[in-house]
């Protein structure tokens, strides 16, 4: 009561930071004439006028408000829109990298050209992050257009776009792109041999639209790069035909968490099914012979009974195809991780892919904090403040909207059952649609939207159904979704980056009707017509009361709802919302207060009749808040566990880069060579020990297996004064001999690139195996929580412990390859290359394996590590194929890329393939 009193008086931190801005604004309103004067040429040439004051000591807040004054009356003439005083705020926060929270409708894309115009001056680099490449195109050429003309330079980042493209985006003043293509250039970027195949800058300024789905939503799970490994079909359909068989009582489910583990009788009587099967190579389940059957018995477990076709994946084509939970799209490409998909196409019946072993991965969270400066921009931010400031440093400023909010939201709806719930929507949708108000349903799955547009069928409504399985008509449902009688079932509206306008959207109309329409008065005429026909039928949506937003159930998250609505109620528009619930949501059966509920529903409520309360709401959002949390603690785990890779991700990725830019690694490979020596040496002949307690035989053995070397330690024994320090110098001798002759007899650039191609490539095959070490760490720590030990202590000790091993591991590796090895100089022969592996890239939760790549772009089938290759003639080329003719051997196309005539096959299986 005080807190809201003080509030009411004073206005919030918010209000007050908001109006602290609005002195900047100022200035820039002033300016704004003294802009307007200059003509075309004059306005281009303040871009070269800016650069030349950051060189003279000027800093970014000191051009500030000229700039954005350009950059504004650049819009009016290149765009015809100018930005609104709140835009310019909006504008200034992402400057100073913050997260601007914008309802829908605000002109968020245009916000950001503020934003970035400002920090690109410099040539630094600015990367804009989309959620999908649709959008990542679309606004890179909307609003290429201004940067353009303003004199800077706009590349975008799309899946399967060539190396020396991909290069050439990043080196522009502007990149734009996904979340995951950014991320996995970095990461591949990481796995190249070459500086000259690096395709990024460093970071230095990045502006992420959708902030809160990106940065939260998906931040659940990492960006991993997989290769492919041995294939156990047959292991995999054994296991799923007895996990089919078992009763319910063998195993305990949780919903929450999509966990499943067996009790301990189903634990029991399993085995005994497992046994008559011979799959286990012991009789008892869990000796460690057994540990791989163990793990694909619990993956195919939870194929079967967590997860839900046409909810949580799709069959397409024969093929288990995901399905993003925050925007119900297809993710084509993407797998899930540790057999999970297999155990998935073996429940399916479908052709079963080989696993794939983790090559590169990293976190969301570690990924962004890389970037010196880092903002967002999102209609829904609020509620996740915390955790954006927990592990961003990010603030999040509320923007006030440029006309006040017109939308009334409505009480929730509460039913008994489903089917009382979907049909009070399907007659509440056909009286809206009567007269003429347009309808946006929300549902939360396929399911769910397939089954209400049959309750519409029947009640002889007309739809549209926007899910999955209607990817690409995507933009053109959603711009139409505002049109007189319109009634749109989308099964998630997050992140879909187009306005839905009321009366439907003129430049959609355009492009659908007017495509093969010549340039020309007559054109101009139907484009007119357009024009009209959209304002009068604005008119009357308006009158009918705007867009009425209608939620078949609420979201396990408020940020997702809250999208929801504000589709409803853009720019001052009327508008309306209201939820549908009833006591078989997910949300509500699974983590809402079931008695209170189930007494409250069922004895007061007759069949069909329905409820509405704000108490039943706050309950709701209370079950909400709870569900926030959990996913907050998930996450915060994800990157505490990362944190422990990232610190020796780091390391790894330094040291590769210093070895790439290094012309000469002799220096290197000498410290390793004496560390080596030291190490055997030490280990054999502790400091401080006795020469009878030294294990002679040991270091023997050790230096033949590991230096190729048979010294006479027999010999330097018998003398009085030997050490361990003299030992070790003598051994030191011998191997910079063999070396010194090596190197003496060999050419020296040669004999230097040798070094660094071994280098690096046992550099990567260790830091490959030790990924997977830490992968199986990290699911099997948990189990130490039973001995009162907390499982990320445990992590961050062995994990240590495991990456000094490593180097030690590696640098006995180097040292032996380059002391046993020879170096033969043959003429050059003429060899066809071999094919690449096919490297896939994945988001996905290292705890559940489940995938959260939030774009079905099919980048999956790029090639991770040779991208060099993707546009020399051996990727236009291969063995097998029927096409002889070759429309596409311009564009290169990447080999392991889906071939551009649409047919599903990779690129080097079909017009790729030689005659």
């Amino acid at each position: 009561m005080i807190n809201a009193l003080m509030k009411s008086v004073f206005g919030s931190s918010n209000d007050r930071y908001v109006k602290s801005l609005g002195k900047i604004v100022n200035q820039i309103n002033a300016l704004e004439p003294q802009i307007q004067a200059l003509n075309d040429e004059e306005l281009q040439a303040q871009t070269a006028k800016f650069r030349e004051q950051l060189e003279g000591g000027k800093t970014l807040d000191d051009i500030l408000p000229e700039a954005f004054a350009t950059v504004r009356e650049a819009s009016i003439r290149v765009l015809g829109m100018r930005h609104f005083d709140v835009q310019l705020i909006g504008g200034i926060v992402l400057h100073r990298g913050e997260i601007a929270e914008m309802r829908t409708g605000e002109g968020k894309t245009l916000v950001a050209t503020l934003a970035t115009y400002l920090n690109a001056i410099a040539g630094k680099g600015v990367h804009v992050v989309t959620v999908n490449d649709y959008l990542a195109s679309r606004d890179a050429e909307w609003m290429g257009q201004l940067y353009t003309w303003l004199g800077l330079t706009v590349g975008v980042i799309v899946p399967n776009l060539g190396e020396f493209e991909r290069r050439d985006a990043y080196a522009a003043d502007i990149t734009y792109g996904t979340n995951n293509e950014f991320g996995f250039d970095y990461l591949r970027d990481n796995m190249k041999h070459s500086k000259d195949q690096m395709v990024q800058r460093p970071f230095n300024y990045a502006i992420v639209d959708e902030v809160d789905s990106i940065l939260i939503d998906e931040a659940r799970t990492p960006l991993i790069i997989s290769g492919p490994t041995e294939d156990k079909t047959d292991l995999y359909v054994s296991i799923d035909a007895i996990v089919k068989e078992i009763p319910e009582d063998w195993y305990d489910a949780d919903e929450k968490t999509k966990n499943i583990s067996w009790t301990e009788d189903g634990t029991e009587e399993v085995e005994k099914l497992l046994i008559e099967a011979e799959l286990l190579q012991t009789d008892n389940l869990y000796d460690v012979e057994n540990t791989q059957v163990v793990h694909h018995l619990d993956q195919a477990l939870k194929a079967n009974k967590m997860f839900k076709r046409d909810t949580d994946y799709i069959v397409k084509d024969e093929k288990v195809v995901i399905i993003d939970e925050f925007t119900g799209r297809m993710m084509e490409g993407r797998r899930w991780s540790n057999g999970l998909h297999q155990a998935v196409e073996a429940k399916e019946g479908v052709k079963i892919e080989p696993e794939n072993q983790t090559m590169a991965s990293i976190t969301f969270q570690n990924y962004f904090r890389m970037y010196p400066k880092l903002s967002g921009m999102t209609g829904t931010a609020a509620t996740e403040a915390a955790e954006f400031w927990d592990i961003y440093k990010m603030n999040v400023v509320e923007i006030p909207t440029n006309k006040p909010v017109q939308r009334i939201d409505e009480d929730d709806e509460f039913y008994k059952n489903t089917q009382d719930k979907f049909q009070a929507i399907a007659k509440a949708i056909a009286e809206k649609n009567a007269i003429g108000q347009p309808v946006l349903v929300g549902t939360v799955s396929i399911e769910k939207s397939e089954l209400l547009a049959d309750f519409l069928e029947k009640e002889g409504v007309k739809h549209e159904v926007l899910n999955a399985r209607q990817h690409e008509r995507e933009a053109h449902i959603v711009a139409q979704a505002g049109r007189l009688g319109a009634v749109t079932i989308a099964t998630n509206m997050a992140g879909r980056g187009t306005d839905i306008q009321l009366g439907g959207n003129v430049e959609f109309r355009i492009g659908d009707e007017l495509a093969d329409m010549e340039e020309g008065a007559k054109r101009d005429a139907a484009i007119g017509r357009i024009e009209a026909e959209v304002a009068a039928e604005r008119q009357k949506v308006i009158e009918a009361g705007g867009l009425f937003v209608l939620a078949t159930e609420r979201h396990e998250s408020r940020r997702i709802d809250n999208q929801l609505r504000g589709r409803s109620g853009r720019q001052g528009d009327p508008g309306l919302s209201r939820f549908y619930l009833c006591l078989e949501d997910d949300l509500l059966r699974i983590f809402g207060p079931d008695t209170l509920f189930s007494r409250m529903m069922n004895s007061n409520l007759e069949d069909g009749e329905a409820i509405g309360s704000k108490w039943l709401s706050k309950a709701i959002e209370t079950a909400q808040k709870k569900v926030e949390a959990r996913n907050y603690d998930v996450r915060k785990q994800v990157v505490e566990y990362d944190d422990v890779m990232n610190d020796q991700r780091k390391v790894i990725y330094e040291q590769r880069a210093e070895i790439m830019d290094t012309a000469e690694v002799g220096d290197v490979v000498l410290d390793m060579r004496y560390d080596t020596v030291n190490s055997i040496v030490t280990d054999a002949c502790p400091p401080g020990s006795y020469p009878e307690q030294w294990d002679i035989d040991g270091l023997k053995e050790k230096l033949e297996d590991v230096l190729g070397l048979q010294p006479p330690i027999d010999e330097w024994l018998e003398e009085d004064t030997v050490e361990p320090e003299i030992i070790e110098e003598r051994i030191r001798t011998q191997v910079d001999e063999i070396m010194a002759q090596k190197v003496a007899n060999a050419d020296p650039a040669i004999w230097t690139r040798v070094e660094k191609s071994i280098l690096l490539e046992r550099l990567d095959h260790h830091w490959k195996e030790h990924l997977a070490t830490l992968d199986a760490l990290r699911q099997v720590v948990f189990l130490r929580a039973h001995a009162q030990k907390q499982p990320i202590n445990e992590y961050k000790q062995e994990a240590f412990g495991l990456f000094e091993q490593m180097l030690n591991t590696l640098r006995e590796d180097i040292t032996g390859i380059l002391l046993k090895s020879e170096l033969r100089m043959t003429p050059p022969v003429q060899e066809e290359l071999p094919d690449l592996p096919d490297f896939l890239t994945g988001h996905i939760d290292p705890l559940t394996g489940l995938d959260n790549s939030n774009d079905g772009d099919g980048s999956a089938e790029r090639p991770a590590m040779f991208g060099s290759l993707a546009g020399s003639p051996r990727a236009a080329s291969g063995p097998g194929g029927a096409n002889k003719e070759n429309p596409y051997a311009s564009q290169d196309v990447s080999r392991n890329a889906p071939c551009p005539c649409g047919s599903g096959n990779k690129y080097k299986h079909c017009h790729g393939a030689a005659a």
